[in-house]
């Protein structure tokens, strides 16, 4: 009779243990936190790095912010233990904001440890304040390039194609909704 009590309470419990282990992520990426925004707004943007190494820190983070549909502002938020260096690039065909033209943008942010960097085992948040964003496109690409203590590098650059399984080292990529409504 316990036997027939149990047995339920284990499938079950099988199940749900399966169904939680399937949600998993095939493996830790560079991954872009929202993952959407709308177009035209602004938002804080976090490039969550996570430290897949058993042996070596990670002491460099390089972002490439995609030049083709240009982010007008991109602002980087300090972080202890980290320097920030901000490349922009001269756009060939300048945006109009609110605030006028804007002839040039932030192509690339690079991050490098002044201490000892992400231990393996750890993550960080790596944010940024950018907008508006472009309206003409509904994805944005940031290729990423982590850097290791022992010099390895992993280049979390691949595009993923419609239909296909996603690659080994994805880039970071966010999708543009519709422009929020506003009320007049």
């Amino acid at each position: 009779m316990r036997i027939a009590r149990v047995a339920p309470v284990l499938v079950t419990g099988l199940v749900i243990v399966a169904i939680a282990v399937a949600a998993l992520p095939a493996g830790a990426h560079v991954e872009i936190v929202p993952g959407r925004a709308p177009k035209g707004g602004s938002a804080i943007l976090s490039f969550n790095v996570p430290n897949e190494s058993d042996t070596a820190n990670t002491v460099k983070l390089e972002v490439d912010l995609p030049t083709k549909y240009p982010i007008a502002s991109v602002r980087t938020q300090p972080m202890t233990g980290w320097t920030v260096a901000v490349e922009k690039t001269k756009l060939a065909k300048p945006i109009t904001t609110d605030d006028g033209q804007v002839t040039e943008a932030v192509s690339k942010i690079t991050w490098t440890a002044t201490a000892g960097g992400l231990n393996p085992g750890e993550f960080d948040l790596f944010t940024v304040s950018a907008g508006p964003l472009p309206t003409n496109t509904n994805t944005l690409v940031f290729k990423a390039i982590q850097t290791y203590s022992d010099g390895s590098v992993v280049s979390w650059i691949q595009l993923t194609a419609k239909g296909a399984p996603e690659p080994d080292h994805p880039a970071p990529v966010l999708t543009l909704t519709r422009a929020a409504r506003t009320r007049g």
